[in-house]
């Protein structure tokens, strides 16, 4: 695991923190493998009892697993005002103390952050006015994995992975959702695509199903159970899967069974 304390490292705190938090530089992150992680898929694994399997996937990273300190706020500091989600941020805030996540300065990414909100809610209006389809912190993610030259974007949010991979389709969910038809400025999704077209997105399915193929799940499997239930490790994995996809993941029914069928070969 990162050694997260002293040489040099700025510290950062919140008044809702637990604990010391300590926060990066882009220029102290940069150079390293990393994977940036928008704030859904670890509300999808806290939710589901992950984030034990999520530490140990990280012992096998040879890199930073890397917060915003945006999605920071969003997951810890802001539920810390809560009774509702207080455990949750408690839990996320461990992995941030004991130095599992890297969380990145925002000042440093600010910037590009602010450009591609801007850019990617004039993307689209309906009755002559834009529409407003992401948030700050899942644009910091992508400023973030963009900056740090990531090795991949974990997000599982459909509307803002469809902005980055297939722009043109987004128009016609959102017409769906709002219905009544929506104008797709051209000029904006070009530019976003040019800013963040070629990050490899990963879900927490796709996550989840590496830990998997590496073992770190068989502590859900107990001595001698596959003799009670057929296919047990098939049954976790697809349970595990439909569990994120319930969460909020945007994983389709056909795709968990590939996925499932694929970690089985």
């Amino acid at each position: 695991m990162t050694d997260i304390e002293g040489n040099g490292i700025k510290r950062h705190t919140h008044a809702y923190s637990v604990g010391a938090s300590y926060v990066k530089l882009l220029s102290e992150v940069s150079g390293s493998k990393a994977l940036v992680f928008d704030a859904g898929p670890l509300i999808s694994m806290t939710t589901n009892n992950l984030l034990s399997t999520l530490e140990r996937l990280k012992e096998h990273y040879p890199g930073n697993f890397v917060i915003p300190e945006a999605v920071k706020s969003e997951l810890v500091d802001e539920p810390l005002r809560t009774k509702k989600f207080m455990f949750e941020a408690l839990q996320i805030q461990r992995l941030i103390s004991s130095g599992v996540f890297t969380v990145l300065e925002d000042d440093d990414t600010k910037e590009l952050t602010l450009e591609l909100l801007q850019t990617a809610n004039r993307c689209f209006s309906a009755k002559g006015r834009p529409v407003r389809i992401v948030q700050y912190g899942e644009m910091a993610s992508i400023a973030a994995a963009r900056l740090l030259d990531a090795e991949a974007l974990v997000m599982d949010e459909r509307i803002t992975r469809e902005l980055i991979e297939h722009p043109s389709h987004v128009g016609d969910l959102m017409e769906k959702r709002l219905h009544t038809s929506v104008t797709i400025d051209s000029q904006s999704t070009s530019l976003l695509q040019r800013y963040s077209g070629e990050l490899r997105i990963l879900r927490s399915v796709e996550l989840i199903a590496i830990a998997f193929k590496l073992g770190l799940l068989e502590r859900y499997v107990a001595s001698g159970e596959e003799k009670d239930i057929p296919d047990i490790r098939k049954k976790l994995l697809e349970s595990v899967l439909w569990g994120l996809k319930m969460n909020g993941c945007a994983v389709s029914g056909q795709e968990i069974e590939q996925i499932v069928a694929g970690s089985h070969n």
